[in-house]
């Protein structure tokens, strides 16, 4: 499950930097704030989920037998 979860972090940091860049690109070309907003809290979501990747993977690796 570890090797699982390494394998996935490095997806979950680019989604979070693709939804970071297309929210910036929103602002600064003046397109819908909406749309913006709903881009940063997705960003904020995702952030969370790979905090917990990350975590989960720390946890597991300081785990392990032996």
């Amino acid at each position: 499950m570890e090797d699982t979860l390494r394998l996935i972090i490095p997806f979950a940091l680019v989604a979070v930097a693709l939804v970071l860049g297309f929210g910036l690109w929103n602002m600064m070309r003046g397109g819908d704030p909406n749309l913006s907003q709903k881009l940063m809290r997705a960003r904020v979501i995702l952030q969370f989920i790979a905090l917990v990747i990350v975590m989960t993977v720390i946890y597991l690796a300081g785990n392990r037998p032996g």
